[in-house]
């Protein structure tokens, strides 16, 4: 009994990280046509952590326009939001702090 369990256990855990695999692909796929825009994300609508560190999760910018946070925008469009790259908000911070 315990061997049947042991077994079903490992090929289920093989399935699920098949479809992980698969998941994590598409999204990379996906993923291809956007760009991370930065101080263009409102407030709790940020995609993932802020530059700054100041949180580490999707859906906690704490104001409008935070130069730290971004969003997915389809390329070529964060321009034409007024947002920024990486590297444009990284300096921006650091002028902040100075």
């Amino acid at each position: 009994m315990n061997q049947r369990l042991i077994v079903s256990s490992a090929l289920a855990s093989a399935l699920a990280l098949g479809l992980v695999g698969q998941v994590a692909a598409q999204d990379k796929e996906k993923d291809k046509d956007k760009e991370k825009c930065y101080g263009v994300a409102k407030t709790s609508a940020n995609d993932c952590s802020s530059l700054t560190g100041v949180h580490t999760c999707a859906g906690q910018a704490k104001a409008d326009n935070d130069p730290a946070d971004w969003k997915y925008t389809a390329k070529g469009t964060c321009k034409e939001m007024k947002g920024m790259t990486a590297d444009e908000a990284k300096k921006k911070a650091e002028a902040k702090k100075k």
